[in-house]
């Protein structure tokens, strides 16, 4: 599966801004999907995953209440909604896809296909 993330920009602190991953290839709905971010300095860090049929979806702390992850099967394409942003939450957005249903997706080396990220920058 080939995946490209879009949708990241300059915002400013409590603004909303929503990304999204297009995925060509194989079947989209076979994968469990998952956002992850790096900021400048620091590792590449889980953000939220969602299982193939949106049955269930996971958020790091940091996020929750704030971010949702969502899909659209028929589409091939995969959200992250984001609102209430921080200037904390600047970072490059990766979209990962894998075809293991184990655990939650919380690491990236779980994932073997990236985007190529989005950059995300807020402002204060």
């Amino acid at each position: 599966v080939q995946l490209q993330a879009s949708g990241g920009g300059l915002v400013q602190a409590g603004d909303s801004l929503r990304l999204s991953c297009a995925a060509s290839g194989r079947t989209f709905s076979t994968y469990h999907m998952a956002w992850f971010r790096q900021a400048p300095g620091k590792e590449r860090e889980f953000v939220a995953s969602i299982t193939r049929a949106a049955s269930s979806a996971y958020y790091a702390d940091s996020v929750m209440g704030r971010f949702t992850i969502s899909r659209d099967n028929p589409k091939n394409t995969m959200y992250l909604q984001m609102s209430s942003l921080k200037p904390e939450d600047t970072a490059v957005y990766y979209c990962g896809a894998r075809l293991s249903a184990w655990g939650e997706g919380r690491m990236w080396n779980e994932y073997g296909y990236w985007g190529q990220g989005t950059l995300v920058t807020v402002s204060s």
